[in-house]
């Protein structure tokens, strides 16, 4: 009667028995683990303060009160959510203080990370659309881009990513895990689920699979057909001082679209979550850490406005 027991509370837990999930993280010697947590600390702390001096700067100036910073204001903010979302978690697991997750927080963390990411991809292309108005329409362009158009378009990036989505967390949170649970990386992602579940896949691949599509190729498609003609503009430009002031605001723009979506095609527009998940983790690590640190550092080394401001700052003016 006791296997009979046994018999019956397994299949009772058959269905979710896994309440929570252990994140590996980063198996390795215990200092390896240690510099590793202290790496991402600094890189944290460095990204929130870059981001939110970046917010700040643009809010108290005046002449920076233009769509280009308001995209780039909600670049900023939307980084400093994308990196909470996982890197202090992420340093717990290092440190081996929080290594589990329960599969809500697990699933939120998900949702979060993946929605803040489509939104970035969505307002990377308004940005570059804005760029293309700013450089091939330069005497149409503040009638074309009111202030009241860039808020629509930034809110459609939020809403977007966001919506995007829903669909697939719904059918994330359906997914059943009889075990094993744990999971080979130091966020909660799709390809750790989809490999984990219990259940059948093929629909969750499928719908992971549109979804990226639809976002990363619409959204890079959009930013690429906007820079195609932001160069075409440019070289024509006669005087090279003209050139070459239309081509450094945009510089640093393309050099973080390039960052971006080359670790997230990388990690997402794939028919199959069965790859490496190793190689994921180190990919991620540039999405999720890097990218959202370089961000701020990139516009302001790069703009003259930006610059102008930061002194007038320093100089208490």
């Amino acid at each position: 009667s006791s296997q009979m027991d046994l018999l019956a509370s397994g299949e009772r837990g058959n269905q979710t028995s896994v309440q929570e999930f252990l994140l590996l993280g980063f198996p390795g010697a215990w200092h390896f683990r240690m510099s590793l947590a202290v790496l991402f600390a600094v890189m944290y702390s460095l990204t929130i303060l870059g981001n939110v001096s970046i917010i700040m700067l643009v809010w108290t100036h005046p002449p920076l009160h233009t769509p280009m910073y308001f995209f780039l204001c909600n670049l900023s903010f939307l980084e400093i959510c994308f990196t909470t979302t996982c890197v202090p978690k992420a340093i717990g697991v290092m440190l081996g203080t929080s290594q589990t997750i329960s599969f809500t927080a697990c699933l939120l963390q998900l949702f979060f990370f993946l929605s803040l990411g489509s939104t970035e991809c969505f307002l990377l292309a308004v940005m570059a659309y804005d760029r293309y108005l700013a450089i091939c329409h330069p005497l149409r362009y503040s009638a074309l881009m009111s202030s009241i158009f860039s808020a629509q378009l930034a809110l459609a990036s939020w809403l977007g990513g966001f919506l995007a989505l829903s669909v697939l967390a719904s059918l994330l949170s359906r997914l059943s895990f009889c075990g094993p649970n744990v999971i080979n990386h130091f966020v909660c992602d799709i390809d750790s689920w989809i490999v984990l579940s219990c259940t059948d896949t093929r629909l969750v691949e499928l719908v992971t699979f549109i979804v990226s599509i639809v976002v990363v190729v619409v959204s890079c498609v959009i930013t690429l057909i906007s820079y195609f003609y932001i160069i075409y503009t440019i070289m024509s430009i006669p005087s090279a001082q003209g050139r070459q002031k239309a081509f450094s605001t945009c510089s640093a723009h393309l050099t973080v679209v390039m960052l971006w979506y080359g670790s997230i095609t990388f990690l997402y527009v794939k028919p199959s979550a069965q790859n490496s998940l190793d190689a994921n983790k180190t990919i991620n690590i540039f999405s999720t850490v890097v990218t959202p640190l370089l961000n701020p550092f990139i516009y302001t080394l790069r703009n003259k406005e930006v610059k102008e401001a930061l002194r007038k700052a320093f100089e208490g003016n």
